[in-house]
């Protein structure tokens, strides 16, 4: 199968720059897996679609403000991002400019509460680096961080919590898990209420999801990994919510790509932790995901491959060039999509334009 099968044509103006005010006003697109008919409405009306005994599956992973601003001794200006935690306050990290920032280079953040210094060059373009401070490294990244946004969001961010899940908690991500931007605490509980179980993995989500797929047939393309852990809580509401006949809905990509990953081939869940690099496309076998919640993806990425292996390639594209039509907005801050077993649902579809 080849990448230029999960092509689409999308047009600049409807990739999301800014998230809507109100995060549940997002709309939503119902994807029937098996038919391919689709409906629209908004994520408030998510509710209508989940049947108590049912678990949602959610992605905690907080983003870490990453992106640092400061300057060298000389004064000029440069930007560190942080990617992987190596240990003893050594980084590895992505620099600009590049040239200036050779092992020795020093680089002074805010006021001087934080400094850094390079150790050495890594392979693509990587450094690694030691910071220097007096107290928690978190709280200061906090305060000096930002976030890092998608390459193909120009917009700055008013506010960071935007970029976070209402319920993160595990700081690790260099992305969000996107999917979980639409919900709301008091739509958490409404689905509570109804007799939906939630339940959380962690998948902190690594810059390799925006790396593009450049082979030629997907078969040739080597996924990033990115660690995962899932407890015995969370297996045990998975497993028990399968074994009373359930469905098991993934929010986000990442939560699916957790789950399937250590999954039995019965689709049972233990505690486990460890590094993922699964790559799911057509053809794919889920052994434990029944339906997912998602966002609107690259064209030729691993992430529409994905929802192809779930819903088959002619749907998902003939469901995308629908929102295409609808002016759906696209990627992180966009809309979001029902991919599942929608059942009777679609016929109470409002048709065209929520």
């Amino acid at each position: 199968m080849k990448t230029a099968d999960f092509d689409f044509y999308l047009p600049e103006e409807l990739i999301a720059q800014t998230p809507l005010e109100r995060r549940d006003a997002s709309r939503l697109l119902t994807l029937d897996r098996r038919t391919g008919a689709v409906g629209h409405h908004h994520f408030y009306d998510l509710p209508r679609f989940l049947r108590p005994g049912d678990c949602l599956v959610l992605n905690d992973s907080r983003v870490l403000p990453a992106r640092l601003i400061g300057r060298r001794p000389t004064g000029g200006a440069c930007e560190v991002l942080l990617l992987t935690d190596r240990g003893g306050d050594l980084w590895e990290c992505l620099v600009r400019p590049g040239r200036k920032l050779k092992p020795g280079a020093q680089v002074i953040f805010g006021d001087g509460q934080l400094t850094a210094t390079v150790e050495a060059e890594l392979n693509d373009g990587k450094r690694a680096v030691r910071f220097h401070y007096q107290g928690i490294f978190l709280e200061i990244l906090e305060e000096l961080g930002r976030m890092p946004l998608p390459p193909y969001i120009k917009a700055e961010l008013q506010d960071q919590e935007r970029y976070q899940t209402v319920y993160s908690k595990v700081v690790g991500s260099a992305a969000a898990p996107t999917a979980g931007l639409h919900f709301t605490p008091e739509l958490l509980e409404q689905v509570r209420e109804m007799g939906v179980k939630v339940c959380f993995v962690t998948l902190h989500v690594g810059l390799g999801t925006f790396r593009p797929v450049k082979a030629e047939e997907i078969t040739d393309h080597e996924m990033h990994a990115e660690f995962c852990q899932i407890s015995q809580e969370t297996a045990d509401t998975i497993n028990e919510t399968r074994k009373k006949g359930g469905r098991v809905i993934c929010v986000g990509t990442t939560s699916c790509r957790t789950v399937e990953s250590f999954a039995a081939e019965d689709g049972t869940l233990s505690e486990r932790s460890g590094w993922t690099n699964i790559f799911i496309y057509p053809g794919y076998r889920f052994k434990a995901l029944d339906a997912l919640i998602t966002n609107f993806h690259l064209p030729q990425s691993t992430l529409i491959m994905l929802v192809s292996a779930l819903a088959g390639r002619e749907h998902v594209l003939a469901a995308y060039e629908e929102a295409v039509r609808e002016k759906y907005r696209f990627f992180s801050f966009g809309d979001a999509m029902l991919i599942g077993d929608i059942e009777g649902n679609t016929a109470t579809a409002q048709p065209g334009r929520c």
